[in-house]
């Protein structure tokens, strides 16, 4: 698949506990390594990417929901991390309120995709990091997303709800995104000591065999750990499963993603 960038990559699944927001924060900042320009959006209102990265979200401001609401322009919110190719836009609890603060607003679908025009020639990758549900922020991602991503969490539960996600995608494609492709599923939280893993991982590639990464995230300490510390795990242990495991599903998409200026 060759695209011309930026990438624009929703890491969306509407369950909780999958491992999105990790996948979120280290996938960019192992893009990021590669000497990428990468930003990262956190569409979550938890903010849990933002903390993630060391950044407080009741200290934002301007936030995502400043720019949603229009009161704040697109690079008063772009803040650095602890790595240099890789940019934030955070996100605060303020966000829950934005659905109900922009109900009349025409086109509000649109709003995300909108903001991120400004930053097509600053940036190779932009990840958002979606909430854990199917609802306006979602929508919102999806619609400014050229790709998606799906973290995919090794357990039978974690599978209910793929056939209700990609339903949603479907629709998304047919009424406000028809260009939205999924790049893949990665499987997350693998633990190489159950059988349920194997089979999740067996069931679902059957399925899906043609949108499956081939990089498999281990159910790994140090990645929880790096996020308490608000780091990306590759500052905090460069040597653990977790942090080689991303690097490579970073090579992984680089391949599948082209570079700046290959044309679709």
């Amino acid at each position: 698949m060759r695209v011309t960038m930026p990438s624009i990559i929703s890491i969306v699944n509407q369950k909780g506990g999958v491992g999105k927001t990790t996948t979120a924060v280290n996938l960019s900042a192992s893009i990021a390594a590669a000497e990428k320009k990468c930003l990262l959006v956190d569409c979550d209102p938890q903010g849990n990417a933002t903390t993630s990265l060391g950044v407080s979200p009741s200290e934002l401001n301007p936030s995502l929901y400043d720019l949603l609401v229009g009161k704040s322009s697109s690079e008063e919110a772009i803040i650095d991390t602890p790595m240099p190719s890789l940019k934030l836009i955070g996100a605060n609890p303020n966000l829950f309120g934005a659905e109900v603060e922009l109900f009349d607003t025409s086109n509000k679908e649109y709003l995300l995709k909108n903001i991120l025009t400004n930053f097509r020639e600053n940036f190779e990758y932009i990840f958002i990091d979606c909430p854990p549900s199917l609802g306006f922020l979602t929508l919102n991602a999806l619609t400014a997303s050229n790709f998606l991503i799906v973290p995919l969490q090794c357990e039978y539960l974690a599978m209910e709800g793929l056939a209700q996600l990609l339903n949603t995608i479907r629709l998304v494609k047919k009424g406000l995104n028809p260009t939205l492709e999924m790049i893949g599923i990665i499987f997350t939280m693998f633990d190489m000591r159950n059988n349920l893993s194997h089979q999740v991982v067996e069931e679902v590639t059957r399925n899906f065999r043609d949108y499956i990464f081939k990089t498999i995230i281990p159910r790994n300490v140090s990645l929880s750990e790096a996020s308490s510390y608000g780091k990306p795990c590759m500052l905090y242990d460069i040597r653990s499963k977790g942090t080689q495991s991303y690097l490579e599903l970073a090579k992984e998409l680089i391949r599948k993603g082209g570079k700046k200026g290959d044309k679709a």
